[in-house]
């Protein structure tokens, strides 16, 4: 817009000019005067500063040079646990011969029904019995090896503070 009263004010200013001398007389570089060679520059100058602008808007420089890791890379489980995994399968294939009774909460409940769903949808058979044999192998084993700094350890202190 700006760019466009520049034109109708400069095409006003060459007509009253025009006007003013004719052609004949004057050469053809006697038709501008000081006004409008000022006019012209700082209109050059102003588009000049205006694609300046713009270059500098689209080139955006990284100032964060650090990498990021993923959060979620693999998974590596630690060494000790690919022993007690053996442990507890060698302990769960075992077939118990003992009864017992176990009081669970409803979500407790939901929540082993849940998992023997999804596994059931993907072919894997397995029972409340044998997750409950897995979670109470799987802490024993645990206990066994790192004492006090087992999940069972660190649980029941916490459960009684």
């Amino acid at each position: 817009m700006p760019l466009q009263k520049f034109n109708m004010g400069l095409y006003n200013e060459l007509s009253t000019l025009s006007k003013r001398s004719s052609p004949s007389t004057e050469a053809p570089s006697a038709h501008k005067t000081p006004n409008d060679k000022t006019i012209l520059s700082k209109t050059k100058r102003k588009n000049r500063s205006e694609k300046e602008e713009q270059s500098h808007k689209q080139v955006v420089v990284s100032r964060n040079h650090d990498t990021t890791t993923p959060r979620h890379h693999g998974i590596v489980v630690p060494r000790y646990h690919d022993t007690i995994i053996e442990i507890v399968r060698k302990a769960v294939k075992e077939i118990g011969k003992e009864a017992a009774t176990h009081r669970f909460a409803v979500e407790e409940k939901k929540a082993v029904a849940s998992i023997i769903y999804a596994y059931g949808a993907q072919d894997v058979k397995t029972s409340e019995n044998e997750i409950a044999r897995i979670a109470i192998n799987f802490i024993v084993q645990d206990y066994r090896e790192n004492g006090e700094n087992s999940i069972l350890d660190k649980v029941l202190r916490a459960l009684n503070k």
